[in-house]
């Protein structure tokens, strides 16, 4: 029997998560709510997309409330307010809608399991594929966030580095494509409802036209899931630049013990090569950021700019931020799933 989802949000991320469980016979989504109101632009919305091309199963809309393809009939609904959902023999919530929402009204919800895909810091665990999805409480755990794009890419290599060589500082730039709440022509400020940073004026200026720097929530992210991994060990900073998608994060650490180049290569090629899930991938070619569009690989070593000077370890690590962290939440749910039937058996 297949585990029944509500997605409360269609929007970038919402969408890929979508696409990519349609095929998945041991998930059905059952319901989508959206705050758009026009179930026509929902239907346009997900058979058309001008980053990752159409949709081949399209869907339709029937019996007005409903769209269905070959596969799949999913309801559509449009509450502004969680708590009116109709959660009647759903397992589990996926709230893809980047809104921040009351915790306490999350947690008296009847359903199973609330995946949020963004960090929550009161959220009863952050998961980071490959940092700490065992420590999974199927019991105890009911709000899951799956985290960030940034932080799902990062973790696992700075993980791995500290395990090994114990990292005593560093500092990060991501080099994040531009997001929607992002304004095309100059405009005033504009804020992300997940993103707890101060005001960000650069962020009214054109997207389009500019590389505007930010602050970054990757470093808080980060610690959510591992707390070592603060401010006060890496500094960071953002450069949103005007593509559709794939990120790239400059990352400079120092480390307690002196390593060198081929250790560190190695350190990630043996992880490629024993990984559980599609994290780590390590790149020798010369590609550039839309090779890497559509990749499940969250966390891409590009070899020919890695660095090690004594202590000084350079990364570039490349991942698709949409598409590319979607896939992580997919796999964090096969992941639940398994360990749901495991514990059940």
């Amino acid at each position: 029997m297949s585990i029944k989802i509500v997605l409360n949000g269609a929007g970038r991320i919402g969408k890929s998560i979508l696409k990519q469980l349609l095929n998945d016979e041991n998930f059905e989504i059952v319901a989508i709510n959206e705050i758009n109101p026009s179930i026509e632009n929902i239907v346009y919305s997900i058979n058309y997309d001008s980053t990752y091309g159409k949709l081949n199963d399209k869907f339709k809309v029937i019996e007005n409330s409903f769209i269905q393809n070959q596969k799949s009939k999913i309801k559509i609904t449009n509450y502004k307010d969680i708590s009116e959902l109709n959660l009647d023999g759903v397992d589990i919530l996926i709230d893809a809608s980047g809104q921040k929402t009351d915790l306490n009204k999350l947690r008296n919800l009847k359903v199973d399991k609330i995946i949020l895909t963004h960090p929550q810091k009161d959220a009863d665990i952050n998961i980071v594929l490959g940092v700490n999805e065992e420590k999974i409480d199927l019991k105890n755990h009911k709000i899951i966030s799956t985290s960030s794009c940034n932080a799902t890419a990062l973790l696992p290599a700075l993980k791995l580095i500290d395990d090994k060589k114990e990292i005593i500082c560093g500092d990060i730039v991501t080099i994040h494509p531009l997001l929607n709440h992002q304004r095309v022509l100059d405009g005033s400020f504009v804020q992300s409802a997940t993103r707890d940073v101060d005001l960000n004026f650069e962020f009214g200026r054109s997207s389009t036209q500019n590389i505007i720097p930010s602050q970054t929530t990757t470093i808080k992210a980060c610690s959510y899931v591992l707390e070592k991994f603060n401010s006060n060990l890496i500094s960071s900073n953002s450069l949103r630049v005007p593509t559709d998608t794939v990120g790239v994060i400059n990352v400079t650490l120092f480390t307690k013990e002196i390593s060198s180049k081929d250790e560190i290569k190695n350190l990630f090629l043996e992880f490629e090569k024993n990984q559980k899930f599609p994290i780590v991938l390590n790149n020798f070619e010369a590609l550039v950021s839309s090779d890497f569009k559509k990749e499940k690989f969250t966390t891409i070593i590009d070899h020919r700019f890695l660095e090690v000077k004594q202590n000084m370890i350079k990364l570039l690590l490349w991942y698709d931020n949409e598409w590319g962290y979607a896939s992580k939440v997919v796999e964090i749910l096969d992941f639940y799933r398994k360990k749901y039937s495991q514990e059940k058996s």
